[in-house]
C-alpha cells in the first residue's frame, strides 16, 4: 500500500474510496489510529456515504494517495461502522487540537496531519502547527505558496515530531507534548507559566507534575493568583506541600490565601514547622498591603562586626533568602539601626564595623501600609527593597521592586479592563 510523496490529511479527506470495480463507495470522513512501531498508524478508514459510515481496515487498501485511494474489497463486502469513544480519530480528536510546542514555549493548535509510509503501514509522522496547514485545509496552500514565491517571502513549514505527542487515547479534549523532563525544565519559568495558563487545568496539572519541584515551585510563581489556587487545589495535599514547600514563603503564603482554608491547613500540616511558622506570620496581613506583600526572608546583621565578617556570613546567608538587595543592621529584638547597599559593603573598609558604613536615615513602611504607598515611596527613593517594621521599629520583612512591579502591572490591567467596560462608544 505505497504513499506517493508527502501526503496530509487534509488531502485525503472527502476523496471519493473505490471499491474493487472502481465504483465510489463514499469518501473519506475520518481515520482510525492506532499505537504502531515507532509511531502510530492507521488502522482503518471511514467512509460516508449519504450519512451511513462504513469501515475500510488498512489491509484491505490497495492504494492510497492524493489522488487515488481504493480497496479490493466489493461495495456489499464493506463492513459499517458507528462512533465509538474506544476509538481514537483522526478527525474528531486530534485536528485542531491544542498541543504544547515546548521548542517554542507556546501553546499552537494542530492545523494538519502529516502522514508517511514504512514497511506498508501508513503512520503519522508529525502534526503540521502553521499557517500552511491551515490554508492546505481551505486549498488555499498552492495558490499562497506561488504568490509568496514572487514576492520573494519565504513560506516555512511548522511541523512537530508526532515521537513528542503524549500517549494515545480517544475523546481527547487536548493533546500536550511529553518531552524529557529536562527540556521542560530548561524553559524560563514564565514561558512555562504562560504555557499552562493556556491549556485546560487537567493538563496543566498533569504538565506540573512532570516537572522537577524547584522548577514547578517557579512556574506556579509565575501564574495568575487564579490559575495558581486551581493548580494546587486539584493537587494531592502532598504534591502540593512539596512545591509550596519550595516556593518563598511570600510566594507560598499568597497562594494558601486563595485556597479553600481546610486544604491551606492540610498543606501547612505537610510542611516542616519552621517554614510553615513563616508562612502563618505572613498569612495575618491583608494582600493589598505591605505586610502582605513583604517577604520575610531577608540578610541582617549586629552593627559589632566587621565588614570581612559580613560579607563571609553573607555567602552563606544570601543562599536562604527570596532576593538580596540590601543587608540590614538590627539590634536587640530585630530593631532596625541601619541599612547598607551591596556596593557600599564591598567597597568598604574589610576591617571596619558595619556601624560605621551604615545609612541610619532609613525609609522604612508598617505592615498595614497600603501597597501603593509602598510602590509612591519605592519610586520616589529610587530604592530596590524597602523593610517592614512594626510599632517598636522591629524589622518584620522587606518588600522588593519585583513584587512591587507585578502589583502594578496587575492593578494597571485591571484598571484598563475597567476603562474598556465602562467606557461610552459615541458617534
Amino acid at each position: 500500500m505505497p504513499i506517493f510523496g508527502d501526503l496530509f490529511l487534509s488531502e485525503i479527506l472527502k476523496k471519493p474510496v473505490l471499491d474493487s470495480k472502481g465504483e465510489v463507495i463514499g469518501r473519506v470522513r475520518d481515520i482510525i489510529v492506532v499505537k504502531g512501531d515507532p509511531l502510530p498508524k492507521i488502522s482503518d478508514i471511514i467512509i460516508e456515504k449519504k450519512k451511513d459510515l462504513f469501515r475500510v481496515r488498512w489491509e484491505d487498501i490497495n492504494i492510497f494517495n492524493k489522488r487515488i485511494i481504493s480497496t479490493s474489497l466489493s461495495k456489499d463486502t464493506i463492513e459499517t461502522y458507528h462512533f465509538s469513544e474506544d476509538d481514537l480519530l483522526a478527525v474528531r480528536d486530534v485536528l485542531g487540537k491544542q498541543i504544547v510546542d515546548v521548542h517554542g514555549a507556546k501553546v499552537v493548535k494542530v492545523n494538519d496531519i502529516k502522514i508517511e509510509s514504512y514497511e506498508n503501514e501508513a503512520l503519522f509522522t508529525s502534526v503540521d502547527v502553521g499557517i500552511r496547514g491551515i490554508l492546505r485545509r481551505v486549498g488555499l496552500e498552492g495558490t499562497s505558496e506561488a504568490l509568496l514565491s514572487l514576492l520573494h517571502i519565504d513560506f516555512p513549514h511548522s511541523l512537530i515530531g508526532w515521537n513528542y505527542i503524549q500517549p494515545l487515547k480517544p475523546k481527547l479534549k487536548s493533546i500536550a507534548l511529553t518531552v524529557p523532563r529536562q527540556m521542560v525544565s530548561e524553559l524560563h519559568p514564565a514561558d512555562i507559566a504562560d504555557i499552562i495558563s493556556k491549556i485546560s487545568l487537567e493538563d496543566g496539572t498533569h504538565l506540573i507534575k512532570d516537572l522537577d519541584v524547584e522548577t514547578a515551585a517557579e512556574a506556579i510563581s509565575e501564574l495568575e493568583s487564579e490559575v495558581q489556587a486551581e493548580l494546587i487545589n486539584a493537587m494531592d495535599t502532598e504534591d502540593a506541600a512539596d512545591i509550596i514547600e519550595e516556593m518563598t514563603p511570600d510566594d507560598a503564603a499568597d497562594v494558601l490565601i486563595d485556597l479553600p482554608t481546610e486544604k491551606a491547613r492540610e498543606i501547612l500540616g505537610h510542611i516542616e514547622k519552621e517554614e510553615a511558622e513563616d508562612i502563618r506570620e505572613l498569612l495575618v496581613h491583608k494582600e493589598d498591603s505591605a505586610g502582605g506583600l513583604m517577604t520575610n526572608q531577608f540578610v541582617s546583621y549586629e552593627p559589632q562586626i566587621t565588614v570581612s565578617e559580613a560579607i563571609k556570613k553573607f555567602r552563606q546567608d544570601a543562599q536562604e533568602a527570596e532576593t538580596v538587595y540590601y543587608v540590614y543592621i538590627t539590634g536587640e529584638g530585630e530593631k532596625i539601626l541601619g541599612v547598607s547597599s551591596l556596593r557600599d559593603l564591598i567597597l568598604a573598609d574589610p576591617d571596619v564595623k558595619l556601624s560605621e558604613i551604615m545609612e541610619t536615615k532609613i525609609i522604612h513602611v508598617s505592615p498595614d501600609e497600603d501597597v501603593e504607598v509602598v510602590a509612591d515611596l519605592m519610586s520616589k527613593y529610587d530604592l530596590v527593597a524597602i523593610p517592614v517594621v512594626d510599632a517598636e521599629s522591629c524589622l518584620l520583612g522587606v518588600v522588593t521592586i519585583d513584587d512591587i512591579l507585578d502589583v502594578i502591572v496587575e492593578e494597571a490591567t485591571e484598571d484598563m479592563y475597567h476603562a474598556a467596560g465602562t467606557s461610552e462608544v459615541r458617534f
